[in-house]
Formats: C-alpha cells, structure tokens, sequence
C-alpha cells in the first residue's frame, strides 16, 4: 500500500509540475481574452481532454516505440533527464512557454487553440510525455498501472479547474505569486530531472563498464 501510495505521489508531482497549469493560465487568458465565459470554459475542457488522451495513448504506445526504433528505457531515462532540467531552469527563472501568440494572429486559429498550442504542446508538452512513457515502464503492476492512469485523470482534471478559474486565481496571487509558485515548481522539476537522469545513467555505464566480480 505504501508503495502505491509513493508511487502515485511521484506521478502526481510530476505531472503537474511538468505540465505547470499554473504557468499556462497567463497564456490561456490572453488566447481566449475575446471570448465569451462559455467559449472559454469549451476551450479549456477541450484542451484538457486531448491532452490527457495523448499522455495516456503515449504511456501505452510508448514501450512499442522503443522496441520499434530500438531505444532503450534508460536511454530515454536520460534525455527525458535534461529535458526535465532544461524546462525546469526556465520555470526556476519565472520564464513562461516558449510558445508566444501574436495578438494580430490570435482570431485566425481562435477555434482551434484548444488542440493548438493549448494542448498539445503547452499541456501535453515533451516533458509530460516522457514521464508518462517512463513511468509506465516503471509501474510494473496492474495496480500501479491504475494508479498511475487515475493520476494522469486527477492532474488534467486539475488543469482544467485551474484553466477555467484562470481570471480568478491570476488575480489572487497577482504576478508576485505567480512568479514564486513558478520557481517552485521549476525547483521541484530539477530535482526529478536530476533523478531520470542517474537512473538511467547508471545502468548504461554498468553495461560498457561491467564489474568484474
């Protein structure tokens, strides 16, 4: 039991501080800024929701696409490792996605945001999908399989609170509060990056360097 509840601990944190809601809003508010209270709750739940099918169509597929191209787990331990510290160095700096929207273009694809950039690739980025193609690797159980499929629904679910309260929250903890939970979040990121890393670090120095026993 404690080792399911450690386990879904790890997803959760992961997960969210990967996929950063928190961080997304500022973005979110200044795509939807002209649509109505409605349009923007359909955008939010829309984008929630083909975000959490790809994280999980990734958590699922993801060992076929290592057997397929021959990638190892640890190998993808360890790219996901810097990719985790890079993002988390630009969270830990208050540095939004890379991803900015010209206000001229913003009407163009206003129907569309919610699969693009929204989902996929502000939520449902490379950081998250790698954590998921990992952490299924690692859930060697059903239970934990479970677990880690009902922590993928909680933290979208979250997201989507979070992106529907948007206007509220952004307002409450001001752009002071935003920046703090930012570099939290980033802290929290670099130590799980630093974690993949050396997970996967290690079993691939141990097979070019065998120890002779």
């Amino acid at each position: 039991m404690n080792e399911l509840l450690g386990f879904g601990l790890l997803a959760f944190t992961s997960f969210f501080t990967l996929i950063n809601p928190l961080g997304t809003m500022p973005i979110f508010m200044t795509m939807t800024k002209d649509l109505n209270t409605n349009d923007r709750t359909h955008t939010a739940k829309k984008a929630s929701i083909v975000a959490c099918i790809t994280i999980i169509a990734f958590a699922f597929s993801g060992q076929l696409l290592f057997n397929f191209f021959g990638i190892s787990v640890d190998s993808f331990r360890v790219v996901g490792g810097v990719i985790f510290f890079l993002m988390g160095m630009d969270m830990l700096q208050a540095r939004l996605a890379s991803i900015k929207v010209q206000e001229d273009k913003v009407r163009t694809y206003i129907n569309d945001i919610s699969i693009t950039p929204l989902a996929i690739p502000m939520i449902c980025g490379p950081g998250a999908l790698t954590n998921a193609i990992v952490l299924m690797q690692d859930a060697e159980s059903v239970e934990k399989k479970a677990v880690l499929i009902g922590t993928i629904f909680i933290v979208m679910f979250l997201t989507y609170i979070i992106l529907y309260s948007s206007s509220r929250i952004i307002k409450l903890l001001g752009e002071t509060g935003n920046n703090v939970m930012m570099r939290l979040m980033g802290l929290i990121v670099m130590v799980i990056a630093v974690e993949f890393f050396f997970s996967g670090l290690k079993p691939i120095l141990q097979d070019i360097f065998p120890v002779v026993t």
